[in-house]
């Protein structure tokens, strides 16, 4: 005979389910879910097993956040779906504000590594006079957002044709925020204003932000893995291309 508390945790699962919880995904077999546990007391939670793989759906929900950081790192698609559909339920609908403030970030951070490489040049010098130093930033934000611009629209483009997924504007936006989301990597750079690296760890990082990409992609759209790849190949390629002829034509680097 079920107990109170057992109707009480049913009744939870059945409102978290209504209120959108059958958008949540399986982390193993990324089938969509009712509910991802069933709360019967304040810390007494039951997870809940996937109707598709029969696994949990969820186990991250127990783990610490290091331990889904470092399943992030080694690029699991079950950490993925948990960041991306269980954390921030790209399909919710809702996810301007989280999609604002990752733009500005990923802005901020790809400023900051053209920044470091303008100033492995002897000309890096703002003291020189305010009109200098404005002139200065105004060339790194055009080379952000034109490098950021064409990124986006070639990763919109090839998305659209080799994916061949068919993009409203929620896709759009689940699209979006999964590569920056999963562009994490670039806040590495940030410790080489603790300890002193050579501009070649850019690079390395560059490498590690696309295979971030290619995962984070190829979990929103269940797409083939090396098509995913393609599509976030040719998007680095072309900005690469892209802010190498602006970095050439307006600092002399590369």
């Amino acid at each position: 005979m079920p107990t109170p508390a057992t109707d009480r945790g049913d009744a939870a699962a059945a409102e978290e389910a209504a209120a959108g919880g059958a958008r949540r995904r399986c982390v193993s077999c990324g089938a969509r879910v009712g509910a991802l546990f069933v709360q019967y007391s304040p810390g007494n939670i039951r997870l809940m097993k996937c109707d598709e793989c029969k696994a949990v759906a969820d186990p991250y929900i127990e783990c610490e956040f290091m331990i889904i950081l470092i399943d992030l790192i080694l690029h699991k698609e079950k950490a993925y779906r948990h960041l991306l559909f269980n954390m921030l339920n790209l399909e919710s609908g809702d996810i301007m504000g989280i999609l604002q403030k990752s733009c500005l970030i990923y802005i901020l951070l790809d400023a900051f590594r053209i920044s470091f490489l303008k100033s492995s040049k002897d000309d890096w010098d703002f003291s020189t006079s305010l009109p200098f130093a404005i002139w200065t930033c105004g060339k790194v934000l055009m080379n952000v957002l034109l490098g950021s611009f064409v990124f986006m629209f070639i990763i919109f483009l090839t998305t659209r044709f080799f994916l061949n997924l068919s993009l409203d504007m929620a896709r759009y936006k689940e699209v979006l925020l999964a590569i920056l989301i999963s562009s994490y990597f670039k806040l590495f750079p940030i410790l080489m204003m603790i300890w002193e690296f050579p501009s070649s760890v850019l690079f390395i990082v560059e490498i590690f932000v696309l295979s971030s990409n290619t995962v984070a992609l190829r979990v929103a759209t269940q797409s083939p893995i090396a098509r995913c790849f393609g599509v976030c190949f040719v998007a680095h390629a072309m900005k690469f291309c892209t802010e190498y002829c602006l970095l050439h034509r307006l600092y002399g680097l590369y």
